[in-house]
């Protein structure tokens, strides 16, 4: 008779389901802080906005790792352009905020001094430098160096400040299957035994 053990197909479906359900939470996330906000600045020369999602971009990469932060950070962000009026950055958003979670997640789950420093710096620099160049590309770059520089810098910075402490409190709170070390795609289906 073969089949599947047991305990290798309960262990795979639940990392599978805590991966997917902790990724769409952290999605549903950064599009809420991104989109709804009580005083929301819009660039008025480039259809942008100023907007704190990437304090749960953060909070994603370095709570749940670079899978989850990726995905909450392209996704989450990108809906939230859509649904505020500046689709024209959609597309962009996707792969800078995208970039921005899966290098800071990644990074943060090194073992080397600082690396929750160096991945702010890292996903920081990403998103300062992706829109400058975007902003530059579409419109000139007298808007991507006023207010679009700034505003990212602001960003980037408030982003860290918060989404750092918030993840360490996270994690020390979290059980061990919610951890970012753990949250990495699902190894392999089990074997099937005969």
């Amino acid at each position: 008779m073969t089949g599947l053990s047991e305990a290798g197909i309960k262990d795979y479906a639940t990392q599978a389901v805590v991966i997917l359900a902790v990724t769409a939470v952290m999605t549903a996330f950064v599009f809420i802080v991104t989109f709804f906000q009580p005083l929301q600045i819009r660039f008025p020369a480039t259809g942008g906005y100023f907007n704190f999602g990437d304090i749960m971009i953060f909070t994603s990469a370095f709570t749940f790792g670079p899978i989850v932060g990726a995905f909450a950070g392209g996704v989450g962000s990108s809906l939230a352009d859509v649904g505020s009026g500046s689709a024209n950055f959609a597309p962009f958003t996707l792969v800078i905020k995208g970039l921005e979670g899966l290098v800071a997640g990644y990074v943060a789950q090194k073992g080397i001094r600082g690396r929750e420093y160096l991945a702010w710096f890292l996903g920081g620099a990403i998103l300062v430098v992706g829109y400058f160049l975007v902003v530059a590309f579409l419109f000139g770059l007298p808007s991507a160096l006023f207010p679009e520089l700034p505003g990212d810098v602001i960003q980037a910075v408030s982003g860290g400040l918060v989404g750092l402490p918030v993840s360490r409190a996270l994690r020390a709170r979290l059980p061990p299957l919610l951890k970012g070390r753990s949250m990495k795609s699902p190894s392999k289906p089990p074997k099937q035994i005969a």
